[in-house]
C-alpha cells in the first residue's frame, strides 16, 4: 500500500532511468550471475548496465536497436540475453528473487494451492484429447 513512508523507499526518481537496478537490486542480483569463462581476456563489460539494458527492453518494450547509447551496445546485451537463457541463468535469477520474495513475504518458498477459473477451463476444454495426441504424435 502507497503510504508517505512507503512511497520514498520506492522512489525511482534519482535513477538514470525508472528500470535501472538500484543498488540494493544490484545486491541481490549481482551473485547470481555466474563469473565469466576461464582463458582469453577479461570480461570488460559492467554486467551492471548489461541487466539495466535487459531492465530497459523489458519494462519499455522498445526495439533493441532502440537501446539509448548510453547502455552498452545492443550487441551486448543480446549476446548475453542469449546466454543467459541458453544456460539458464535468468531462470536461476528469477526462482531465487521468487523465493525471497515469497519468504519475505513470510509465506511457503513454493505455493501449495492453484486457482482455476472457469476461462482456463473453458481454454483447456477447447483443445481437449485431440490437441494433446496431435502434439504427442510429433514428438515421435
Amino acid at each position: 500500500m502507497w503510504t508517505a513512508e512507503n512511497r520514498p523507499r520506492y522512489s525511482r526518481d534519482k535513477l538514470r532511468y525508472p528500470s535501472d537496478l538500484t543498488d540494493e537490486e544490484w545486491a541481490l542480483v549481482g551473485p547470481l550471475i555466474p563469473p565469466g569463462k576461464t582463458g582469453g581476456g577479461k570480461r570488460t563489460v559492467d554486467l551492471r548496465q548489461v541487466v539495466n539494458g535487459l531492465m530497459y527492453i523489458l519494462s519499455t518494450g522498445c526495439q533493441w536497436r532502440a537501446l539509448p547509447k548510453d547502455l552498452p551496445p545492443r550487441s551486448t546485451v543480446h549476446d548475453y540475453f542469449s546466454l543467459w537463457s541458453w544456460d539458464g541463468t535468468l531462470g536461476r535469477i528469477h526462482h531465487a528473487l521468487y523465493v525471497q520474495c515469497r519468504e519475505k513475504a513470510e509465506r511457503e518458498a513454493s505455493p501449495t494451492a492453484c486457482i482455476i477459473d472457469s476461462q482456463s477451463v473453458k481454454s483447456a476444454e477447447k483443445g481437449g484429447r485431440a490437441s494433446t495426441r496431435a502434439a504427442s504424435m510429433r514428438a515421435s
